[in-house]
């Protein structure tokens, strides 16, 4: 029995060797040995999760009735939704729910080694039992009524993209057009919930970068309400994202022209409200800082700017999408929508980034953020002593060390410090762990928002790196120098050390456990120490396709590849 068990798992071996081969062609060992890694954690996090909110609130018909209070309690509203689907987890072990923004990410990975199922999750979230009648996806078990980043239409154009690449230009359209359709629901349901004085600039509560700020941003103080900076730039993400895969979809079906029009003039109107200089409605802008800031509104009517230099700020680089000349050649109607406001409503075009200027190849640049404001926010995110370190960004600023930040409303004070690590006092859902340390998503779209700048701007867009070193470089360069230092986490340094593993003597040198390789929440801003859920491969999976693409493009001239393989298709 024990021969043939030892001859099956050798089988097994062998046949998972096979799988991984392709993915190892153009990589080191040690690089494959984590990106292999990642893959094995992220299957391992698949399991099957039934929760059918009925049930839970009637109770079971054979045990005496549940108090009356739960029929008001958590998730109530949700009884339409009845999960029973094999789905992919933040931990299986220690978070065995989905969270519906870490499921974008991770759908990413996947899609390099199992698109199918990759793609069945964005279809199941939009379905309607997942998704609430009134256009609101399910956040996570304990609180389907949260509100995270809007990223599931990104993920659904890259996922379509990822698959393009590996199929001869040919990507899954039927798969993009289903969760599109149900994508409109949700944003709507965004700009009906979520702009609170019908500005188009958003507020969302969570979203993810949940105790960055300086108050609880789900539960304001009475009679407040705060223009978010993050808030705002998801949904110009979102408007961007709807607004490229109607310009995809029109390929094929002339009637998705109309919508790709309705979403670039709900682009422009987002960007307009961030970088509105009016005197009677600034936007969330701070020219003396170059950088972008929340809005606290009092009652009285007083706008106080939350000067937190967190990676609120920088989240307007994220809306950014390159638009190839022959696109927009091919959607007539498109192209003469963006004519008609560059000539009767200049006060909003003058806001978006380079519509009306041809760059690399005659693209067009649909941005919140301009080449020239860019260069400032990259500035700060480069330094060394504010977001850059040795293994990524951090998302606040190492500037609050010294210089903590303080804000206070009737009576109360509220303060922000940096915490490169575990929080030292329980803030907000008992942590403040995005006060410093590296998370991977952000980081990834960051990434990806880089390379999109690049496919506009060209070579000739050159930016210090670090900032103060004298060492210039093009925004592909950085992106593929941010990756590498992310990857640096997993590594054995020049100490054979890996990072991640911090001081960890047992993982760090035991040699039954020195390559058994976890994947944690996120990481110390400063060492690199791995921190949270340590059994979270998630979104940090996504080290997985940083890996790849470096394998790709990174040892070789970025120009002699295929323009719309490493950028459009493949970021």
């Amino acid at each position: 029995v024990d021969e043939e068990f030892d001859a099956t798992f050798d089988r097994r071996a062998a046949e998972a060797d096979v799988f991984y081969a392709p993915f190892t062609e153009r990589i080191d060992a040690e690089s494959a040995t984590i990106q292999r890694r990642a893959f094995a954690g992220l299957i391992w996090c698949k399991q099957f999760y039934n929760y059918v909110v009925r049930d839970w609130l009637n109770g079971d018909p054979l045990m005496p009735p549940p108090p009356p209070q739960r029929l008001h309690g958590r998730n109530a509203h949700w009884q339409h939704l009845y999960n029973d689907d094999v789905l992919s987890m933040p931990d299986a072990w220690e978070y065995p729910w989905y969270a519906s923004w870490d499921l974008a990410f991770h759908v990413i990975p996947f899609g390099l080694i199992d698109p199918k199922f990759a793609k069945d999750q964005l279809v199941r979230l939009t379905r309607e039992w997942y998704m609430h009648p009134n256009g609101q996806l399910p956040a996570y078990e304990w609180s389907f009524d949260d509100v995270n980043p809007p990223v599931q239409a990104w993920a659904a154009l890259r996922l379509y993209r990822i698959e393009a690449v590996r199929n001869d230009g040919v990507g899954d359209y039927r798969f993009l057009e289903r969760v599109f359709q149900k994508l409109l629901m949700n944003f709507t349901w965004w700009v009906n919930r979520k702009d609170f004085g019908g500005r188009n600039v958003f507020q969302g509560g969570f979203l993810g970068l949940d105790n960055i700020g300086a108050f609880d941003r789900s539960s304001m103080p009475p009679g407040t309400a705060l223009a978010q900076s993050d808030g705002t730039s998801w949904m110009g993400v979102y408007a961007l994202n709807m607004l490229a895969t109607a310009v995809e979809l029109a390929k094929t079906e002339e009637i998705y022209e109309d919508v790709a029009e309705k979403f670039f003039e709900h682009f422009l109107i987002i960007a307009d409200a961030m970088n509105s200089e009016r005197v009677d409605d600034p936007g969330l802008w701070d020219d003396e800082d170059e950088f972008y800031y929340d809005q606290l509104y009092l009652a009285s009517g007083e706008r106080i700017p939350v000067k937190v230099r967190s990676f609120v700020g920088l989240l307007p680089i994220f809306a950014v999408e390159p638009i190839p000349s022959d696109a927009l050649d091919g959607l007539p109607r498109l192209r003469e929508r963006i004519a008609w406001f560059l000539t009767n409503r200049p006060e909003l075009a003058e806001n978006v980034a380079r519509i009306d200027i041809g760059g690399s190849h005659e693209r067009r640049l649909m941005a919140i953020v301009s080449p020239e404001r860019l260069r400032k926010l990259l500035r700060r995110a480069f330094d060394e002593n504010e977001f850059l370190s040795p293994y990524g960004l951090r998302m606040l600023s190492r500037y609050h060390k010294d210089h903590p930040y303080s804000l206070r409303i009737g009576g109360t004070e509220f303060r922000v410090d940096y915490e490169p690590a575990e929080s030292t006092s329980g803030l907000f859902g008992g942590n403040s762990n995005w006060r410093g340390p590296i998370w991977f998503p952000l980081n990834y779209l960051f990434v990806e928002s880089l390379q999109k700048f690049h496919y506009y701007l060209g070579d000739a867009y050159l930016v210090e790196f670090p900032t103060g070193s004298g060492t210039m470089m093009n925004l592909w360069q950085i992106s593929l120098e941010l990756q590498r230092r992310m990857i640096a986490l997993f590594k054995r340094n020049a100490d054979g050390k890996r990072p991640f593993n911090g001081e960890v003597a047992l993982f760090q040198d035991d040699p039954h456990w020195r390559d058994q390789i976890l994947f944690h929440e996120y990481f110390n801003g400063e060492t690199g120490e791995g921190l949270g859920a340590s059994h979270q491969t998630g979104w940090t999976a996504l080290v997985a396709k940083m890996i790849q693409q470096l394998g790709d493009y990174g040892g070789a001239d970025h120009r002699h590849v295929a323009e719309d393989e490493h950028i459009t298709a493949d970021v």
